[in-house]
């Protein structure tokens, strides 16, 4: 999993049980071709002292002249924006959900990603999810609307807009 801590958008990369260093690679890999020229904008990543992150990682990073940046030993709210999603994730979905395999994780996962990015609302955004673009939230009377409701993982999250 990784985060842009200035846009909040979430990337969730691969899912395993058993995490080794040559798959952390590999979604280090995967992100910096997901992001292509997004990765321009990025300078640094910060990321924890776990053994699964090593030299090969770091260097996928480095690679997009990024600087590493580890965490201090024990301190979480160093990486504070990430502890959050984690927590998010557990307790809006993963909480509620029993993960039958890797397969449905990921499609739990996805989904989840989906709605943090296109519909979360985000305060440091004023209110706006990570892919909406900068703009002015306007104000709708509810009398005139009517509001829609889609249903994300069987109702554990729900979306709202307005009917067109």
């Amino acid at each position: 999993m990784f985060l842009e801590h200035a846009t909040r958008r979430l990337h969730i990369t691969g899912v395993t049980a058993h995490p080794t260093r040559d798959w952390a690679v590999q979604q280090a890999r995967n992100l910096t071709a997901d992001l292509a020229i997004r990765i321009e904008s990025l300078r640094f990543l910060l990321r924890d002292r776990d053994g699964k992150y090593g030299e090969a990682f770091d260097a996928v990073f480095r690679a997009e002249e990024m600087e590493i940046i580890n965490s201090a030993p024990q301190a979480p709210r160093m990486n504070a924006h990430c502890e959050r999603i984690v927590g998010s994730i557990r307790r809006e979905a993963l909480d509620h959900i029993l993960i039958m395999n890797e397969a449905h994780a990921r499609h739990v996962l996805a989904a989840y990603e989906r709605h943090y990015n296109e519909h979360r609302p985000h305060q440091a955004r004023n209110q706006l999810p990570p892919d909406a673009p900068e703009q002015l939230v306007v104000a709708h009377d509810l009398n005139t609307h009517t509001v829609l409701r889609t249903r994300i993982l069987g109702g554990l999250v729900n979306e709202y807009r307005y009917a067109a």
